[in-house]
Parts: structure tokens; C-alpha cells; sequence
């Protein structure tokens, strides 16, 4: 096996601004967790939680058909729900490898189902015009030297890194164009025993323009974060990855799953702060998507349909926090997400430039508006919520998007006008 300290290398380069735009305008993907684990339906963690014997849980595999796994019903479905691009699990902590690897010999191709699952996925994503990302966990319970390595073994450390190597390699020089390198559990070592830097320039080198996320312990392209809808880091390129219920992997009990109206002010406050949401559903044991879970994520489409330029409008830090809930822009127009219905008026405090019209996106209203002091009010909304998801209003304006809200309540405005 080649080793990863004797490589040449070109420099390390993060994706230019070119690369990273269609990411910044994606706003929604999908993510999908399937494995073994979907054939035990106890979640991702069983293997772990559960301390199944290795013997035992390579059976799994014996019955690993994917005789309901159709990449071509995924990507459609994703596409068809606004979506713009996903995210696939190509191996999790459990270590079976969803692809015909040559260096890891549990994998889908020696299973049952003896089919390449990665591929399947790639090309399938690629024919819907979607982007395409693959999940790989760096931690890895099926190999001994994992366990050395995080233990102080040096030489399982860099056996370890060799093997990693070898297999993202095969990753990123087997399917054509991958847009996203999405590592998971990196703890135990640090960036200089992972290879990191030198597994990094390596996936550059196979795939110019990729987007590498912060979990090789690498700062990269962009943050994540894991069921949270705040920023991680500000000033960066983030993505919040949530689960649809409370799971990631397919527990057939878990009914607990979010609606509709939750999904859709989730990504709408998560594009308010610049990041994206990346949504994970669970495929179960035979590869099919949960018609709970398709009737959810069908729904958001239906109204990101109607939404998404409210959705694509950009976030501006000069609009604080408002009752009503999140706000976009996009040049002279602002975007207001009312996730919290006031009624037939609705007032905005400190509103710089003027109102020059409104419309509430995909319902028809005669809404008017009225400049009184440092108060917009906008008249004519319906007296009752119009949409069961989450309502859109949009204004056009005579100047960029600008609130003074600061200036209304401070000490010396105060004392203006409110002379003793």
C-alpha cells in the first residue's frame, strides 16, 4: 500500500469562490443514512451500543439484499422537493463500505445485494441535475487498528492513516464528480495522526473544486452543525445537518418526526444566518424511503415551490431580530417569515428605506402600507394564517433593506422625545 508521508502533493487550495457559490445557494439537501445498521432498525449506534460481536454483525450482510433501494426514486424524490444536492453514507462507524472496494472487503459488492450502491447513487443524482456528496467515517469499529490508534499505537496510527487513505481514495477516483467529502468521527486523533492535511490534498488532487467539511479536524470549506440551527462559526460556510425524526438510521418505533411547518421555518431560520439544511431521512432495511418520511419532505416542496426565492434571498446583518420571526433580502426586497401570525396588520419598527409594494408569496391579498413615524404598517394581511406551513410576506423597497431599531430606543432618542 502506498504510503500517505511518501505522496507527492500538490499545496493544499480551499475551493475557490466559484466553487463554493452553488453551495451558498443550495439552501436544502438531503441525507441519507443506510447500512446494516437500517437491517436492525435500532439505529446507526447498535453495533456499538449494543457490543454485537463482530462474527454476529458481519451475518447482517448475508441479508443485506437492497431489494427496494431504487437511487433513481431518491434522487427524484429529493429533486422534486426542492432540493439541491445530497449527501450519502458510504461508510459508517460500523465500517461496511456501500461501494466494490478493493481495500475493505466488507462491503455491499460481497454482500447479498452484490451490487455497487455508491455508483448506483452518483449517477443517479447526477441524471437529476442534483449535486453530489459522500459520508465517510474516519473512526471505524470494524478494524482492529482503529482501536490501537486512538489507544497511543503508533504504528497502528499510521496503518490506520494508510488504510483511510486508501479508501477515500477509491472514492474519489471511482464516480466521476463528487461535490462534497463529508468526514465523521475524527476523535481519537488529531489532524497530524490522521494524515488529514496530506488526505485532503489528496481528494483535491482527484477532485478539483470539492468541498471538504471541518470534521478531518481541519478547519476546510465549511462548519457543521449537528441538530442546531445556529451558525457554528461565524463568517464561515456552514451547514446544519437534522434529523426528520429523532433518528438518523431507520428505527421503525420512532414516530417522533417533525412537521411540515417545523421543517420549513427550521430552513428558513438556518438561511436567515447563511447556512444550509441538510435533511436526513433513514431509508429502511430494504432501501425505500418511509412514506412518513416522503409525505413530510413532499410537503416542503410543495410550498418551497411557491417559496424559493424568499428561500435563495440572502442574509443581511443590518436586519436584527423581529417578532415575526426570520428575514432575507435580495437586492431592494426583503423577505419576511412569518412564523408568528399577528393578524390583518403587521408593524415593523425602524424600516429605513420606504414600502413601495407587498404581496404575500403564492395568496392573493390587497395589501396596503403606511409610513407613521419610524413605523411601517402593512394592512390587508387575512385575519387567520393563510398557509399552514409558514407564511411569506415580500416588500419591495426604494433602498436597500436597512432597520434602525437601535436608534428608536436609545438613551438620547429617548430623551428627545420625552423631554422632562
Amino acid at each position: 500500500m502506498e504510503s500517505v508521508r511518501n505522496t507527492e502533493l500538490r499545496p493544499d487550495a480551499l475551493a475557490s469562490e466559484r466553487d463554493r457559490a452553488w453551495f451558498q445557494e443550495a439552501r436544502y439537501g438531503l441525507f441519507l443514512h443506510w447500512g446494516l445498521y437500517s437491517i436492525l432498525g435500532r439505529g446507526e449506534w447498535a453495533r456499538n451500543r449494543e457490543q454485537i460481536p463482530a462474527d454476529e454483525y458481519h451475518t447482517l450482510a448475508d441479508r443485506f439484499t437492497g431489494a427496494g433501494f431504487n437511487a433513481r426514486d431518491w434522487a427524484a424524490f429529493a429533486a422534486a422537493s426542492g432540493m439541491r444536492y445530497a449527501v450519502l453514507t458510504t461508510k459508517h462507524h460500523d465500517g461496511f463500505c456501500l461501494w466494490n472496494s478493493k481495500v475493505c472487503a466488507f462491503n455491499s459488492v460481497s454482500s447479498a445485494a452484490k451490487r455497487d450502491f455508491v455508483a448506483e447513487f452518483v449517477e443517479a443524482f447526477r441524471a437529476e441535475g442534483l449535486r453530489v456528496g459522500l459520508y465517510y467515517s474516519l473512526g471505524d469499529w470494524d478494524q482492529p487498528d482503529w482501536s490501537r490508534a486512538v489507544h497511543g499505537d503508533v504504528a497502528a496510527q499510521v496503518r490506520f492513516a494508510e488504510t483511510t487513505r486508501a479508501m477515500v481514495e477509491e472514492l474519489v477516483t471511482q464516480y466521476g464528480k463528487i461535490d462534497v467529502m463529508w468526514y465523521d468521527l475524527p476523535q481519537g486523533l488529531s489532524a497530524a495522526q490522521w494524515r488529514a492535511k496530506e488526505l485532503n490534498a489528496m481528494v483535491r488532487q482527484h477532485q478539483p473544486g470539492i468541498l471538504i467539511n471541518n470534521r478531518s479536524m481541519l478547519a476546510e470549506d465549511f462548519s457543521i452543525s449537528e441538530q442546531n440551527s445556529n451558525s457554528p462559526h461565524m463568517g464561515r460556510m456552514w451547514e446544519a445537518c437534522m434529523t426528520l425524526n429523532e433518528s438518523w438510521a431507520y428505527v421503525d418505533g420512532d414516530k417522533d418526526f417533525k412537521t411540515p411547518r417545523q421543517v420549513a421555518r427550521t430552513l428558513a431560520k438556518i438561511s436567515s444566518n447563511g447556512g444550509n439544511l441538510l435533511l436526513n431521512v433513514g431509508p429502511d432495511a430494504a432501501g425505500r424511503i418511509p412514506d412518513e418520511s416522503r409525505q413530510i419532505v413532499e410537503r416542503v416542496g410543495a410550498w418551497l415551490e411557491t417559496n424559493r426565492e424568499a428561500i435563495e434571498a440572502k442574509p443581511v446583518d443590518r436586519l436584527p431580530f423581529n417578532l415575526w420571526g426570520s428575514t432575507l433580502a435580495a437586492e431592494n426586497r426583503m423577505y419576511l417569515f412569518l412564523e408568528r401570525y399577528f393578524g390583518s396588520e403587521l408593524h415593523i419598527g425602524g424600516l429605513v428605506p420606504n414600502v413601495t409594494d407587498a404581496k404575500l408569496l403564492g395568496y392573493p391579498a390587497n395589501l396596503t402600507w403606511e409610513r407613521r413615524g419610524d413605523q411601517t404598517i402593512i394592512r390587508g394581511l387575512p385575519a387567520d394564517d393563510p398557509d399552514d406551513i409558514l407564511t411569506v410576506l415580500r416588500l419591495d423597497l426604494d433602498g436597500t433593506p436597512d432597520q434602525e431599531i437601535s436608534r428608536v430606543i436609545s438613551g438620547a432618542d429617548i430623551m428627545a422625545r420625552f423631554p422632562d
